[in-house]
């Protein structure tokens, strides 16, 4: 198996450091050469990386592709590319729907839509996918969960929430200043912050079978985590919250 991907950018990145560090087989990964810092980065960190001469050789030399430019570029080059049909292309562009891209890519083939994340390069997170497609869904499998979405209105909805990403890292990021304003070591400020929201999140997932209401509604009344979320509710917090939701949901 040979995969290619067009595009270096951050996720790409995460996506082929996740494949690098897992037990996936392959032959080779080929990647595009438009970011070309990038591109050498990857080869020297990586085994099996070849940089293509350009965007066409990356799919004549593959059997999966991999679409992780910016939907503006995708738009504009993928109408001079020639597919193969036996191939498998997966497109990690957000605001190009699944039946543009059909139109764009010309050819009949396995074309999926994916929303791989950064923790993807550590072999963790979910991958969101559609259609449903087995051999995408195995490969995922190896370096994070897939969880397939029969239809594509409701993958829009996936692509919202994964336009949070930035918002809870600002998150991390005011609750570790905070203490490190109130003379808390730099290095102790950010490792509380990340481990105790990590293990939050842990705690949550393994009672998945639990509305998570009930997670919030179990605070003792009067006590700190019951000011702090009853505080932020008064303040419209989380209406600003969704509000921002409905605003990436009308992008997409």
């Amino acid at each position: 198996m040979i995969l290619g991907f067009i595009g270096t950018g951050n996720i790409v990145s995460d996506v082929i450091a996740g494949i690098s560090n897992s037990k996936i087989k392959y032959k080779k990964i080929i990647i595009s050469p438009r970011n070309k810092k990038k591109a050498k980065y990857l080869k020297r960190k990586y085994k099996k990386i070849i940089i293509a001469k350009n965007n066409q050789a990356v799919i004549d030399n593959s059997n999966w592709v991999f679409l992780g430019t910016l939907p503006s570029v995708g738009e504009k080059i993928l109408p001079d590319l020639k597919f193969k049909k036996n191939q498998i292309v997966v497109s990690f562009m957000s605001t190009l729907s699944y039946s543009k891209l059909k139109k764009l890519i010309k050819i009949k083939l396995d074309l999926v839509k994916a929303i791989p994340m950064p923790p993807i390069s550590l072999g963790k997170g979910p991958i969101a996918i559609f259609p449903k497609n087995k051999k995408v869904k195995n490969l995922f499998n190896k370096i994070g969960t897939t969880i397939e979405i029969r239809n594509e209105k409701l993958s829009k909805n996936f692509w919202v929430i994964s336009g949070t990403m930035a918002s809870f890292y600002e998150l991390l990021n005011v609750l570790s200043k905070w203490l490190i304003r109130k003379k808390v070591n730099k290095l102790d400020a950010q490792k509380y912050v990340t481990y105790l929201y990590s293990a939050l999140a842990q705690l949550a997932s393994a009672n998945a079978s639990k509305p998570l209401k009930h997670l919030v509604d179990e605070q003792t009344p009067g006590g700190l985590n019951w000011q702090g979320v009853n505080e932020l509710k008064k303040s419209g917090y989380y209406k600003l919250l969704e509000k921002s939701l409905k605003n990436i949901h009308k992008r997409l």
